[in-house]
């Protein structure tokens, strides 16, 4: 399954922690600012970054239909690109493939933006508002430099998502870390909310469970438990449950259960 399939095939979970991501973002829009993001592996902050710029209606649109397919009207308010810089990458590919999602960004805002049989502009507007830079762990200091290069040229808010530790590898290279306005820590579900998902909001996660699979108490608990709120450990713990109730025909979910999922797993770091 491709990464565009599996994220189709589940649904986004605003949070409390994401509303707290969407203020950051907004605030590095605003004010133009360099914002950094670090996060442990697996706690949302990439879905949350392409939920928050509609990456996955736009994505779509990278190559196939650029500047032929009129995108829906949705699209016409989207103001943000998103970036994953490829493992080894020159600071010129990368300054290049931003500046081309930049130009089919801006061009399908104004397309969407289009009503009947107006013509395109000879000279669509810049609309970049948000460059989101994900894995920013992997970019060496000439990448740095290029990315500082284009925010000083062209006005927009800056992004770095990372692991923890990345705010303070910044902090070596004072051109850009003077610069950096907001450092957000993304955190793991407290304990209620990570229940809530899992009782209650299973098949968002991508998984088929009654809400009457989950009335063992015991059950749930070792699910918050094991989990920890991370994300990304959720969707594949329900998965094995889901697979061991199948093979097992049960209908309840019990500690018994969630212990030989659990067992499936690697759990560590996400």
């Amino acid at each position: 399954m491709s990464n565009t399939t599996a994220r189709a095939a589940t649904t986004f979970v605003e949070t409390g922690e994401y509303l707290r991501f969407t203020e950051f973002l907004d605030n590095c829009q605003r004010y133009r600012y360099i914002g950094v993001c670090v996060g442990a592996p697996g706690v949302g902050k990439t879905i949350s970054a392409r939920h928050y710029s509609r990456w996955d209606v736009l994505e779509p649109y990278f190559p196939r239909y650029a500047y032929t397919k009129k995108p829906p009207s949705e699209v016409a308010c989207c103001r943000s690109v998103f970036y994953t810089p490829p493992v080894s990458s020159s600071p010129s590919a990368i300054a290049g493939e931003i500046e081309r999602r930049r130009n089919l960004v801006s061009w399908l805002v104004d397309a969407a933006g289009r009503t009947g049989k107006s013509k395109v502009p000879a000279e669509i507007p810049d609309r970049t508002e948000l460059l989101i830079v994900d894995e920013a762990n992997r970019l060496k200091v000439t990448a740095l430099e290029q990315l500082r290069d284009m925010y000083d040229r062209d006005g927009f808010g800056l992004v770095l998502l990372g692991m923890p530790g990345l705010e303070k590898s910044l902090a070596r290279y004072p051109q850009l870390y003077s610069r950096v306005g907001f450092v957000h820590r993304f955190h793991a579900l407290g304990t209620e909310e990570t229940s809530g998902i899992i009782t209650q909001r299973a098949a968002l996660l991508g998984v088929s469970l009654a809400p009457e699979a989950f009335v063992d108490e015991g059950a749930v608990a070792a699910m918050v438990r094991i989990t920890g709120g991370n994300f990304r450990l959720m969707q594949r713990l329900l998965q094995q449950v889901e697979r061991v109730l199948a093979i097992n025909h049960l209908a309840i979910i019990t500690p018994e259960v969630v212990e030989a999922a659990r067992e499936t797993l690697v759990i560590g770091t996400a």
